[in-house]
Protein backbone atom coordinates (compact mmCIF):
# COMPACT_ATOMS: atom_id res chain seq x y z
CA UNK A 1 0.00 0.00 0.00
CA UNK A 2 3.02 2.30 0.26
CA UNK A 3 3.08 2.54 -3.53
CA UNK A 4 -0.58 3.57 -3.59
CA UNK A 5 0.00 6.30 -1.03
CA UNK A 6 3.13 7.46 -2.89
CA UNK A 7 1.15 7.79 -6.15
CA UNK A 8 -1.66 9.70 -4.45
CA UNK A 9 0.68 12.08 -2.61
CA UNK A 10 2.92 12.53 -5.67
CA UNK A 11 0.05 13.40 -8.01
CA UNK A 12 -1.50 15.80 -5.49
CA UNK A 13 1.85 17.53 -4.98
CA UNK A 14 2.54 17.78 -8.73
CA UNK A 15 -0.97 19.12 -9.30
CA UNK A 16 -0.91 21.68 -6.50
CA UNK A 17 2.64 22.89 -7.18
CA UNK A 18 1.89 23.32 -10.90
CA UNK A 19 -1.27 25.28 -10.05
CA UNK A 20 0.59 27.50 -7.57
CA UNK A 21 3.17 28.27 -10.26
CA UNK A 22 0.40 29.04 -12.76
CA UNK A 23 -1.32 31.38 -10.31
CA UNK A 24 1.98 33.11 -9.56
CA UNK A 25 3.44 33.43 -13.05
CA UNK A 26 0.72 32.83 -15.62
CA UNK A 27 -2.33 34.42 -14.05
CA UNK A 28 -4.71 35.59 -16.80
CA UNK A 29 -2.18 34.94 -19.54
CA UNK A 30 -1.03 32.33 -22.06
CA UNK A 31 2.43 31.05 -22.94
CA UNK A 32 3.37 28.95 -25.95
CA UNK A 33 5.34 25.89 -24.89
CA UNK A 34 5.45 24.05 -28.25
CA UNK A 35 4.17 26.23 -31.09
CA UNK A 36 0.95 24.89 -32.57
CA UNK A 37 0.84 21.95 -30.15
CA UNK A 38 0.92 23.01 -26.51
CA UNK A 39 0.21 26.26 -24.69
CA UNK A 40 -0.14 27.02 -21.01
CA UNK A 41 -3.33 29.07 -20.77
CA UNK A 42 -4.82 30.20 -17.46
CA UNK A 43 -8.48 29.20 -17.08
CA UNK A 44 -10.74 29.27 -14.02
CA UNK A 45 -12.97 26.21 -14.30
CA UNK A 46 -16.07 26.71 -12.19
CA UNK A 47 -17.77 23.59 -13.53
CA UNK A 48 -16.96 19.91 -13.60
CA UNK A 49 -14.90 18.11 -16.22
CA UNK A 50 -14.26 20.35 -19.22
CA UNK A 51 -16.23 23.22 -17.64
CA UNK A 52 -19.63 21.52 -17.73
CA UNK A 53 -22.34 22.69 -15.31
CA UNK A 54 -20.54 25.82 -14.17
CA UNK A 55 -21.18 27.45 -10.80
CA UNK A 56 -22.40 24.32 -9.00
CA UNK A 57 -19.52 24.31 -6.50
CA UNK A 58 -21.31 22.63 -3.57
CA UNK A 59 -22.76 19.90 -5.79
CA UNK A 60 -19.26 19.09 -7.05
CA UNK A 61 -17.79 19.16 -3.56
CA UNK A 62 -20.44 16.74 -2.32
CA UNK A 63 -20.22 14.41 -5.32
CA UNK A 64 -16.41 14.54 -5.30
CA UNK A 65 -16.26 13.70 -1.61
CA UNK A 66 -18.61 10.75 -1.99
CA UNK A 67 -16.77 9.51 -5.11
CA UNK A 68 -13.32 9.86 -3.56
CA UNK A 69 -14.42 8.07 -0.38
CA UNK A 70 -16.06 5.20 -2.29
CA UNK A 71 -13.10 4.73 -4.63
CA UNK A 72 -10.64 5.01 -1.75
CA UNK A 73 -12.56 2.38 0.21
CA UNK A 74 -12.63 0.06 -2.81
CA UNK A 75 -8.94 0.74 -3.49
CA UNK A 76 -7.75 -0.07 0.02
CA UNK A 77 -10.24 -2.86 0.75
CA UNK A 78 -10.65 -4.86 -2.45
CA UNK A 79 -7.93 -4.25 -5.04
CA UNK A 80 -5.08 -6.72 -5.00
CA UNK A 81 -3.44 -6.42 -8.42
CA UNK A 82 -1.09 -3.58 -9.27
CA UNK A 83 -2.85 -2.19 -12.38
CA UNK A 84 -6.23 -1.46 -10.77
CA UNK A 85 -4.38 -0.07 -7.72
CA UNK A 86 -2.42 2.36 -9.88
CA UNK A 87 -5.55 3.30 -11.82
CA UNK A 88 -7.67 3.99 -8.76
CA UNK A 89 -4.78 5.81 -7.06
CA UNK A 90 -4.57 8.21 -10.01
CA UNK A 91 -8.34 8.79 -9.99
CA UNK A 92 -8.46 9.42 -6.22
CA UNK A 93 -5.43 11.74 -6.36
CA UNK A 94 -6.88 13.75 -9.25
CA UNK A 95 -10.19 14.08 -7.44
CA UNK A 96 -8.46 15.31 -4.29
CA UNK A 97 -6.29 17.75 -6.26
CA UNK A 98 -9.30 19.40 -7.88
CA UNK A 99 -11.27 19.34 -4.62
CA UNK A 100 -8.46 21.29 -2.92
CA UNK A 101 -8.91 24.02 -5.56
CA UNK A 102 -12.70 24.12 -5.16
CA UNK A 103 -12.41 24.50 -1.37
CA UNK A 104 -9.47 26.94 -1.43
CA UNK A 105 -10.32 29.06 -4.48
CA UNK A 106 -13.95 28.33 -5.39
CA UNK A 107 -12.84 27.09 -8.83
CA UNK A 108 -10.33 24.71 -10.40
CA UNK A 109 -7.19 26.10 -12.05
CA UNK A 110 -6.72 24.67 -15.55
CA UNK A 111 -3.73 25.53 -17.73
CA UNK A 112 -2.67 22.70 -20.07
CA UNK A 113 -3.93 23.73 -23.50
CA UNK A 114 -3.32 20.98 -26.05
CA UNK A 115 -3.95 23.05 -29.17
CA UNK A 116 -2.66 20.73 -31.91
CA UNK A 117 -6.17 19.76 -33.03
CA UNK A 118 -8.37 22.80 -32.28
CA UNK A 119 -11.43 21.43 -34.08
CA UNK A 120 -11.32 18.18 -32.11
CA UNK A 121 -9.86 19.18 -28.73
CA UNK A 122 -10.47 22.63 -27.30
CA UNK A 123 -10.50 22.00 -23.55
CA UNK A 124 -7.91 23.27 -21.10
CA UNK A 125 -7.08 20.89 -18.25
CA UNK A 126 -4.61 20.33 -15.39
CA UNK A 127 -2.46 17.60 -13.83
CA UNK A 128 -5.36 16.32 -11.70
CA UNK A 129 -7.63 16.03 -14.75
CA UNK A 130 -4.91 14.14 -16.62
CA UNK A 131 -4.48 11.77 -13.66
CA UNK A 132 -8.22 11.06 -13.56
CA UNK A 133 -8.36 10.39 -17.31
CA UNK A 134 -5.24 8.20 -17.37
CA UNK A 135 -6.47 6.37 -14.26
CA UNK A 136 -9.88 5.81 -15.84
CA UNK A 137 -8.30 4.46 -19.04
CA UNK A 138 -6.00 2.15 -17.04
CA UNK A 139 -8.95 0.90 -14.99
CA UNK A 140 -10.95 0.09 -18.13
CA UNK A 141 -7.87 -1.63 -19.56
CA UNK A 142 -7.54 -3.71 -16.38
CA UNK A 143 -11.20 -4.74 -16.68
CA UNK A 144 -10.62 -5.81 -20.29
CA UNK A 145 -7.61 -7.86 -19.16
CA UNK A 146 -9.78 -9.51 -16.49
CA UNK A 147 -12.45 -10.39 -19.05
CA UNK A 148 -9.82 -11.80 -21.42
CA UNK A 149 -8.22 -13.78 -18.58
CA UNK A 150 -11.61 -15.20 -17.56
CA UNK A 151 -12.51 -16.05 -21.18
CA UNK A 152 -9.17 -17.78 -21.70
CA UNK A 153 -9.72 -19.89 -18.60
CA UNK A 154 -13.13 -21.07 -19.85
CA UNK A 155 -12.08 -21.99 -23.41
CA UNK A 156 -12.61 -25.58 -24.57
CA UNK A 157 -9.39 -27.50 -25.28
CA UNK A 158 -7.96 -26.91 -28.74
CA UNK A 159 -9.35 -29.25 -31.37
CA UNK A 160 -12.08 -30.60 -29.11
CA UNK A 161 -15.60 -29.82 -28.10
CA UNK A 162 -16.45 -28.13 -24.85
CA UNK A 163 -16.63 -30.57 -21.92
CA UNK A 164 -20.13 -31.67 -20.91
CA UNK A 165 -21.36 -32.95 -17.58
CA UNK A 166 -23.52 -36.06 -17.24
CA UNK A 167 -26.03 -36.87 -14.54
CA UNK A 168 -23.35 -38.13 -12.16
CA UNK A 169 -21.42 -34.86 -12.37
CA UNK A 170 -18.57 -36.38 -14.38
CA UNK A 171 -17.07 -34.33 -17.16
CA UNK A 172 -16.56 -35.83 -20.61
CA UNK A 173 -14.63 -34.23 -23.45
Amino acid sequence: MIGVIAIIVGVILADQISKLLVLEYLYKDSVTVIKGILDFTYVENRGMAFGLLSDQRWVFLLLSTVGILLMGFYLFRYTERWLPRVALSLIVAGGIGNMIDRVRLGFVVDFIDFCAFPRIWYWVFNVADAAVCVGGALFVFSLILDIARDAKGKKPPEGGAAPTADREGETHG
